[in-house]
C-alpha cells in the first residue's frame, strides 16, 4: 500500500461523488485535505478566508485560487477583518466560522486533536474538553498524522504556504506543539500523540454513554425542575445538567459555563445564595424553588 492509499484508508470522507466544501488556507494541512478529497473522488468547492492580518495574506489568497484553477476546483474568497491584539486566535476563529459555510471540512489531524486535548487540560476542562473534535464529520483527517500528510504534500506538484504565525511563541498552541509535546515524548520515551488521541476517543465513547443517561434530564427546562429535587441529585448529574442549561451559543461555538459558574449555580439551587452573575451578562436566580435565567 503506497502513501496515498494509506492516507485515504485513514480518512473519513463521504461517499465518492459527494459535494463538499473545504476550508483551505494554503498551508500543508489544508492543501493535503484538498488533494486527498480529490483523490477520494469528491466534488470540491474551496473556501479561503483572508483575515487581512498579514501583509502577505492577499498573496496567499491569490495563490490558493491559482491552485484551484490548475485543479479545476471551484474557489470562493471570504475577506474578514481581525485586528491585532489580545485573544487574536479566538477572534480569528470566530471570524472564520461566521464566514465559512456550515459543514465545511477542515484539515485537522491527529496531532491537532492531541494539542487541543492538552490545551483543554490546562484550562481545567471536563470530559467534553478531553474529547474534542472526535466524531465530528467536518474533520475527516483525525486519524492522519501531520508528518505523513506533509510528506504527501511535499511529493505533490504544489508548494504549501508557510504561515509565520505558526512559529510564534506568543500563541499557546504553538508552544504546546513545539515545546510541550516534544517534552512529553522525551519523558514518556514514546510518541504520545496516538496515546492522547486514543484517550480522547475512549472519553468520547464514555461521554456519549453518559449523555444517553442524562437525556431525560436535558429534556427538562431550567425552570421546570423543583430545586428540592435538584439538590437530591448526585453532584455529577447536577453539574452535567447545569452545564447544558447554562451554555451560551455564539458565532465562536457553544461555550459551556466555567466550573466556578457551575458551583455558584449549585449554591443558588441549595439556597446558599439568592442569585449569581454568569458570563454573557446573565443572572441566575431562585424564587419559589424555581430557577430563572435572565
Amino acid at each position: 500500500m503506497n502513501l496515498l492509499e494509506r492516507l485515504l484508508a485513514q480518512c473519513h470522507f463521504p461517499e465518492p461523488g459527494s459535494e463538499v466544501d473545504l476550508a483551505v488556507s494554503g498551508g500543508p494541512d489544508s492543501l493535503g485535505l484538498l488533494l486527498l478529497a480529490l483523490a477520494a473522488d469528491l466534488v470540491v468547492r474551496v473556501h479561503h478566508v483572508d483575515h487581512r492580518a498579514r501583509p502577505s495574506s492577499a498573496d496567499d489568497a491569490r495563490y490558493v485560487e491559482s491552485i484551484c484553477e490548475r485543479l479545476g476546483v471551484a474557489f470562493t474568497l471570504h475577506e474578514v477583518d481581525v485586528a491585532a491584539g489580545a485573544n487574536f486566535e479566538s477572534r480569528a476563529r470566530a471570524a472564520r466560522r461566521s464566514a465559512l459555510p456550515e459543514g465545511v471540512l477542515t484539515g485537522h489531524t491527529m496531532d491537532d486533536l492531541a494539542e487541543t486535548v492538552l490545551i483543554n487540560m490546562m484550562r481545567g476542562a471536563g470530559l467534553d474538553g478531553l474529547s474534542p473534535m472526535v466524531a465530528e464529520r467536518t474533520k475527516p483527517l483525525l486519524d492522519v498524522r501531520r508528518r505523513d500528510l506533509h510528506f504527501f504534500v511535499e511529493g505533490s506538484l504544489f508548494r504549501p504556504l508557510h504561515d509565520e504565525t505558526n512559529d510564534s511563541p506568543d500563541f499557546v498552541r504553538n508552544r504546546v506543539r513545539h515545546e510541550l509535546l516534544p517534552m512529553l515524548d522525551d519523558i514518556a520515551q514514546r510518541d504520545v500523540v496516538p496515546l492522547l488521541a486514543r484517550q480522547a476517543h475512549v472519553v468520547h465513547d464514555e461521554r456519549t454513554w453518559l449523555d444517553s443517561l442524562v437525556a431525560p434530564d436535558l429534556a427538562r427546562g431550567l425552570a421546570e425542575v423543583d430545586c428540592r429535587e435538584l439538590v437530591s441529585w448526585p453532584c455529577a448529574r447536577l453539574r452535567r445538567w447545569l452545564r447544558a442549561k447554562l451554555s451560551r451559543d455564539d458565532v465562536d461555538g457553544v461555550h459551556p459555563p466555567s466550573s466556578d459558574e457551575v458551583e455558584r449555580a449549585v449554591q443558588v439551587i441549595r439556597g446558599d445564595v439568592v442569585a449569581t452573575e454568569l458570563s454573557g451578562g446573565r443572572r441566575l436566580s431562585r424564587s419559589g424553588q424555581r430557577l430563572t435565567l435572565e
